[in-house]
């Protein structure tokens, strides 16, 4: 670690630069301000995005079939995600609705879908948050990171690395590799999967097998559920806020990842959107926009900006959904239900829990879907009357991502709207550093290691992508700046990339 002290212009008598490296585990480059009143509280806090790019607006004037291949370059982490929201989209530009594809091709995309949300799910949380939950909040910067985690727990870290592999061979054989592959296209899939690919998954030889990752990802929760039993105190009570919580869920009210209506509900589970097709999104979501970030803020139209906000991502889908649809994440939900208490979880640091349940469920499906000859046909392509527009929405790993496209009578396109899972929970995260500030700084106004590293895990439990939501480009720091009621800076700390 580097520190470095030195005097600003703002307030000669006060002010003082710190400088930490290395890395923060945060995708994205983000910013924080602290704004203190007359009497040295918090009067506010900000969680700025600073960095743009402006994808949506490059993409115009491109032919629609190329989409789903362009759009998954707004990451490394999601594409999948991105590839096939867009592909939705474009199914019904090309004149097909979700339930006109093919069953093989909607087979297909489902074990592409669910074996990248499996594989992003381990990363997040074997390489980003583990060590926050093996070492403590306030543990010094050499022991946060995936190496330590693997000199600490050996076999974690092995499994952690090995699930992630899994994930990410399922994507390398549908699109043919594992980062940025090419599979579905307008209508359907590039290409049908075979029995010799099967079996890789299944027998265990070259990589452990679909039923190793179902037994793993239970072990994982038996291990989340110990840590929770041995720190509840802090865990329920860390950036506890209430809020709406947005997802997809099938006309039963089950769980669905790749395609369904638009639930919302309340902090205390009253429907605030009532099972909606997606298509009609439009309808109730607006976005507000802020001076001070480049990312915007969605909300439901008939609550406002103030009341209308939602979360998104495991925890979000746990509490809107009524069960999931395969018996062991099933069990692991109501047994999250019981050990709560509460139908609806508003506790940031519960989403760990969430997404482990959700990593029981993908293994579930790719393991079903594995054993289902269907994915073998070659009966992958539909066709239908063109339209002029498409509307796809998934759920990303990180929540729910929606792709909107129109194009001209040459098909190309002219407008492209974007609402990124981690666009949809930029006020939360900003709920939750403003929360980190105000219990940090109560005593204190100075930004210190431990109030830094807070800062960073109510973020990171989002598990944002923020170069996904705001196409950031570049070195990706975290930076901190405390200011004073008439303006001044009194201290700014940031960790370089």
């Amino acid at each position: 670690m580097t520190t470095n002290d030195a005097m600003t212009t703002n307030n000669p008598l006060m002010s003082k630069k710190i400088v930490i490296d290395p890395v923060t585990r945060v995708e994205g480059h983000g910013r924080v301000t602290i704004h203190l009143d007359e009497s040295g509280g918090v009067q506010d806090a900000y969680f700025h995005i600073v960095e743009f790019r402006g994808f949506e607006r490059f993409i115009q004037g491109r032919p629609y079939w190329e989409v789903p291949v362009l759009v998954q370059r707004l990451c490394g982490i999601c594409p999948v995600s991105h590839h096939l929201a867009a592909a939705k989209a474009i199914d019904q530009i090309n004149g097909v609705n979700p339930e006109d594809l093919s069953p093989a091709a909607e087979k297909l995309r489902r074990l592409l879908h669910y074996g990248q949300v499996f594989q992003s799910h381990a990363l997040h949380f074997f390489y980003l948050a583990s060590p926050d939950l093996l070492f403590g909040f306030d543990a010094p910067a050499e022991k946060r990171n995936i190496v330590a985690v693997a000199e600490a727990n050996k076999e974690l870290a092995r499994k952690g690395i090995l699930m992630r592999k899994f994930g990410q061979e399922i994507i390398r054989a549908i699109s043919g590799k594992r980062i940025h592959g090419v599979a579905a296209v307008p209508g359907g899939m590039y290409k049908t999967f075979t029995p010799a690919e099967r079996d890789y998954f299944l027998d265990g030889q070259e990589i452990p097998s679909v039923d190793t990752m179902v037994e793993w990802s239970q072990e994982m929760l038996e291990f989340i559920r110990r840590y929770h039993d041995g720190h509840r105190e802090l865990l329920d009570g860390f950036a506890h806020y209430p809020s709406g919580h947005l997802g997809l869920v099938r006309p039963d009210g089950a769980l669905d990842l790749y395609h369904g209506l638009l639930r919302a509900v309340d902090s205390e589970g009253h429907k605030i959107l009532a099972d909606v097709p997606t298509d009609t999104y439009t309808r109730y979501f607006s976005e507000a926009v802020e001076k001070w970030s480049y990312m915007k803020f969605p909300y439901l139209k008939h609550l406002g900006r103030e009341k209308g906000w939602n979360r998104v991502g495991p925890l979000a889908r746990l509490n809107v959904c009524d069960s999931i649809p395969t018996r062991l994440a099933e069990q692991a939900r109501r047994q999250l239900l019981q050990y709560t208490g509460r139908k609806v979880n508003n506790h940031t640091l519960y989403t760990h829990w969430a997404r482990l349940i959700e990593m029981l469920h993908c293994a579930e499906v790719v393991r079903d879907l594995l054993h289902d000859p269907g994915i073998f046909s070659d009966d992958l392509r539909r066709t239908g009357k063109p339209r002029s527009e498409g509307i796809g929405i998934i759920e990303a790993p990180r929540g729910t991502l929606t792709h909107h496209y129109e194009v001209d009578n040459k098909g190309m396109i002219t407008r492209c709207n974007l609402i990124v899972s981690t666009t949809h929970n930029n006020e939360a995260m900003n709920r939750a550093v403003r929360w980190v500030a105000q219990e940090s700084l109560s005593h204190r106004p100075e930004i210190t290691e431990a109030m830094l590293n807070r800062v960073e895990v109510a973020i990171r439990a989002y598990d944002p992508c923020l170069s996904c939501a705001t196409h950031a480009l570049g070195k990706m720091p975290l930076r901190a700046e405390l200011y004073d009621h008439q303006g001044h800076c009194l201290q700014t700390r940031y960790r370089h990339a």
